[in-house]
């Protein structure tokens, strides 16, 4: 769809209509990767501001949450319209980030630490007919994450989280000693932390062999539909009431199909814990009772006053409502 909206403003260019105005601004607080997803307030509220204020003398209007982490001037969300004039395409941005602005607190969302959000989990899942979701949103491969730490899933085996589900662990190692084992094997192995970060430590445990998979399979959900996955050798561990997917090539875990690869059915667990911050929201939103974001250790901080930016402009809060920072030298 935003093809198609690009393809039709370059072709009125093409047929020779005048040159649209453009107004642009940024907003002055970065917005939590984990916040800007359209699915859910308050980012869900504003999109449907730009196609109310999109058309007519507005031609195009775009809200972008933008990149956190990433070290640039340009940072952060920000605002852009195209019109017939000045005029309408500075009064379109004006009213987007005045209501960004206004809704600011509302992008600090809940963020829960591992053993709070298993607590909740499993008080949830003793009564729901779906599953609870928990992003291990400090762990996502689509931020630059290894998908290997093992602090939300020790938390799930120290809990005994009966019918959960936690994907992708990324540990080839693992794999190969699962298909060498076969299914109905035990391996005694260190699962995850093969990444070498600080401070993180493989689960050590002797893992019962569930299932085995080749890793090639076609995903149908919303984000990655149609996409032919080839995540290498693939097993589903358990641990007590705990099942594992591990893979050996990292992907971000958005989509069912990940599951199904190994015989599990998402809808019908109890708890998901997958790795992934936002991407997942597509295909696994639907079937959640509800979705807990948790910050276990992991290389791609939730809050980034962590974070030692060098190249932010000066000014910008680091995270909604926080305090005004100078660009470090």
């Amino acid at each position: 769809a935003t093809g198609a909206a690009a393809a039709r403003q370059l072709d009125a260019l093409l047929a020779g209509q005048p040159r649209p105005h453009k107004a642009f601004r940024q907003l002055p607080f970065l917005i939590p990767i984990t916040s800007g997803c359209t699915l859910h307030d308050p980012a869900k509220r504003l999109y449907e501001e730009l196609a109310e204020l999109e058309g007519g003398e507005v031609s195009s209007l775009s809200f972008a949450c933008g990149f956190g982490p990433a070290d640039i001037w340009h940072c952060g969300a920000s605002v852009l319209a195209y019109g017939r004039s000045a005029a309408s395409a500075e009064t379109a941005v004006q009213r987007i980030y005045d209501d960004a602005c206004a809704r600011e607190a509302e992008f600090l969302l809940p963020i829960w630490t591992p053993a709070d959000a298993v607590a909740r989990a499993l008080d949830l899942s003793a009564s729901a007919s779906r599953p609870v979701v928990l992003a291990d949103t400090q762990d996502n491969p689509g931020a630059g994450a290894e998908s290997d730490t093992t602090g939300l899933l020790a938390e799930l085996v120290r809990r005994d989280a009966q019918g959960a589900a936690l994907a992708i662990m990324k540990d080839p190692e693992a794999a190969a000693a699962a298909h060498a084992a076969g299914v109905g094997g035990e391996i005694a192995i260190g699962l995850g932390a093969k990444s070498g970060q600080s401070g993180h430590r493989p689960l050590e445990a002797s893992f019962r062999v569930e299932a085995l998979g080749d890793g090639h399979f076609t995903c149908s959900g919303p984000f990655y539909k149609g996409a032919h996955m080839e995540l290498g050798p693939m097993a589903l561990l358990s641990l007590g009431g705990v099942r594992i997917v591990v893979s050996s090539i990292k992907t971000q875990a958005a989509d069912q199909e990940m599951f199904r690869h190994l015989g599990v059915e998402p809808a019908e667990q109890k708890i998901l814990a997958l790795k992934s911050s936002v991407h997942f929201r597509a295909d696994f939103q639907p079937i959640a009772e509800e979705v807990l974001v948790v910050a276990a250790p992991g290389p791609n901080p939730v809050d980034y006053r962590s974070l030692t930016y060098r190249n932010l402009r000066p000014g910008l809060r680091l995270q909604p409502q926080g305090p005004a920072t100078e660009a470090r030298t």
